[in-house]
């Protein structure tokens, strides 16, 4: 058990940085970590009590450019269909919506590529977005790179939109815990485990914070873009 957790926390600490530059990928590529080690049906729970600390903090750090309109409307959407999805987990095809969810993201980069400058989605409109992003969130463990394009199109970029991705992705990460726990997921070993994982999330997102300042919005988009294709790739091979 203690060299599980010492490869767990090296995992978290070393993917942090890469959702405090780019507002997700931690958690997606976390999750095929967490999944060899743990087993599916627990890698997900404890995932997401990571994500807890990880969102906590770049909220935090973020808070002066959060678009709390448009995080509301996000949580609207993504809070019933959370604890919907949390409550199916233990009964759902894993590995098809996984692939499913892979082709999408891909799907997503090429599009933008060919639309470089998507119409504008209204702030109503994230209620859908958070709706998905809540299902595919609690039977995933982690989908941060299914509302990248959204929150992109919007016109966030950097602080503002690492800060609102976050708020918006806490209340629903909230709202699985609530579920897995009524499904009786939260095991003791699962919240040990969520818990012993928070100091390394928390000094990875903290290391990440000094580098969002350097990019320019260029890169930082191209960061993003490399992230839904990583995570793409990695659901098509059902990692």
């Amino acid at each position: 058990m203690t060299g599980q957790l010492a490869v767990a926390s090296a995992a978290a600490f070393a993917l942090a940085p890469l959702s405090a530059v780019a507002g997700f990928g931690g958690g997606v590529l976390l999750l095929p970590v967490f999944t060899a080690m743990f087993g599916l049906r627990m890698a997900v729970p404890i995932l997401t009590l990571t994500q807890l600390s990880s969102n906590g903090s770049r909220m935090w750090l973020n808070r002066h450019e959060i678009r709390w309109r448009l995080a509301g409307w996000f949580a609207l959407g993504a809070v019933p269909l959370a604890v919907a999805g949390g409550l199916l987990l233990a009964q759902a095809p894993i590995d098809p919506l996984k692939r499913l969810l892979g082709m999408f993201l891909i799907g997503v980069v090429v599009w933008r590529r060919r639309h470089p400058h998507p119409r504008k989605p209204s702030d109503r409109r994230f209620a859908a977005v958070g709706a998905a992003s809540g299902l595919g969130s609690a039977l995933l463990g982690s989908v941060g790179p299914l509302t990248a394009p959204f929150f992109l199109a919007y016109g966030l970029a950097r602080a503002s939109y690492i800060g609102t991705e976050a708020a918006a992705a806490l209340t629903m990460h909230l709202s699985k815990i609530a579920a897995y726990g009524a499904g009786d997921l939260l095991t003791g070993r699962v919240l040990l485990f969520g818990a012993a994982l928070t100091p390394a999330t928390l000094a990875g997102a903290w290391l990440g914070r000094g580098i969002v300042g350097r990019l320019s919005d260029r890169v930082f988009v191209a960061l993003v873009e490399a992230g839904l294709i990583a995570a793409g790739t990695l659901f098509l091979l059902g990692l």
